[in-house]
C-alpha cells in the first residue's frame, strides 16, 4: 500500500509540474494590471494551452489523494518533489541542456531523500487532532493567502508577499486535500465535500498570486520559495493539527528526518538552476531567463 501510495504521489507531481508549465506560458503574455485579479483567470481559460495545464492539474489532484489513502502525509508531500526531475529531463534531452554536477547532486539527494522516507515512514495512523486545530491551522494559511489581494496596489504590495501568498495557498489546499482523502475513506461523503471546496477555493486563490508572481520576477526567484513553502510547511506544521508518532517509524525516526532534509536541499538546488527554473514557468527555453529576469 505504501508503494502505491508513492507512486501515486510521482504521477500526480508529474502532472502538477507539466501543467504549471503549460500554464505559465499563457499567464507570462497577460496583461501586468490584471495581476492580483480574477479577470487575470477568465483572461487565461480562453486560452486552449492554460485549460490544457489546468486539465493537466486537474487529473493530479485524484491521484494525489489516492496516494494520501495509501501513505502517510509525511511521505506523500515531500514526493511531489520528484516532478522537477522530469522537468530536468525535459530540458536535457529536448532542450539539449547540459546537466552538470550540481544538478546530478540534486536528483540524487532527491531519489535518496525520497528513499529515506519511504524506509523510515511511520505507519499509516496519523489522525486530526481536533477540528478547531485543522480549521484553525488552514484557517491562518488561507488568510494570509489572501494578504495580497488586501494590499493590492498600495505601498505595501511586494512580490515576495504575492509569491509566499501563493505558496500559503497551496500549502492550505494541500492540507485541505488529505483531509478529502481521510473523509472518502471514513465514507463520510458531506465532510469529504466541505474540504473539496475548501481546497478548490484556496487552490483558485493561490492560482492567481502565483500568475500575479510569474509576470513580476523570473524564474529562479518564485520557483525556489513557491515550492520550498508550499511542499515542506505543512510537514513541519504537521505536529499542530495531525497526531503521527514519527518515532513510531524506521530507527526512531532518524531517516524519516534525514530524507526531508535531503530532499529539501535537493529540490530547492534543482528549482535554482536555470534550466529547470525556466521550464517550471514555461519558459520556450532556458535562454529567456535572464531577459525575463531584465524585464521584471
Amino acid at each position: 500500500m505504501l508503494l502505491i501510495g508513492l507512486g501515486a504521489a510521482l504521477l500526480a507531481s508529474a502532472l502538477y509540474n507539466v501543467g504549471s508549465a503549460l500554464q505559465a506560458l499563457d499567464a507570462r503574455e497577460a496583461p501586468s494590471e490584471e495581476g492580483l485579479r480574477l479577470k487575470l483567470l477568465t483572461r487565461l481559460v480562453r486560452h486552449r494551452r492554460w485549460v490544457i495545464g489546468l486539465l493537466l492539474g486537474a487529473l493530479g489532484f485524484p491521484l494525489q489523494v489516492a496516494a494520501l489513502a495509501k501513505a502517510p502525509f509525511v511521505l506523500v508531500q515531500p514526493a511531489l518533489a520528484a516532478g522537477l526531475l522530469l522537468l530536468l529531463l525535459v530540458g536535457s534531452r529536448v532542450l539539449k541542456e547540459r546537466v552538470g554536477p550540481g544538478e546530478i547532486a540534486s536528483v540524487l539527494a532527491i531519489c535518496g531523500g525520497i528513499a529515506l522516507l519511504a524506509w523510515g515512514a511511520p505507519a499509516h495512523t496519523e489522525t486530526v487532532r481536533s477540528t478547531a486545530d485543522i480549521v484553525a491551522v488552514i484557517g491562518l494559511f488561507s488568510a494570509l493567502a489572501l494578504v495580497p489581494f488586501l494590499l493590492r496596489n498600495g505601498r505595501l504590495d511586494s512580490t515576495m508577499l504575492v509569491i509566499v501568498g501563493s505558496a500559503l495557498g497551496f500549502g492550505a489546499s494541500n492540507i485541505a486535500t488529505k483531509l478529502v482523502s481521510d473523509g472518502f475513506a471514513a465514507s463520510h461523503l458531506v465532510l469529504a465535500g466541505v474540504w473539496l471546496v475548501v481546497a478548490l477555493v484556496t487552490g483558485v486563490a493561490a492560482t492567481v498570486t502565483e500568475m500575479t508572481a510569474l509576470q513580476r520576477r523570473p524564474a529562479t526567484i518564485v520557483v525556489p520559495i513557491s515550492f520550498g513553502v508550499q511542499t515542506f510547511l505543512p510537514v513541519l506544521a504537521e505536529p499542530l493539527y495531525l497526531r503521527e508518532e514519527w518515532r513510531s517509524g524506521a530507527a526512531g525516526g532518524m531517516p524519516l528526518l534525514l530524507g526531508l532534509l535531503l530532499v529539501l536541499a535537493g529540490a530547492l538546488a534543482l528549482t535554482r538552476t536555470r534550466t529547470v527554473s525556466a521550464l517550471a514557468v514555461g519558459l520556450e527555453t532556458p535562454d529567456l531567463a535572464p531577459d525575463v529576469a531584465q524585464a521584471a
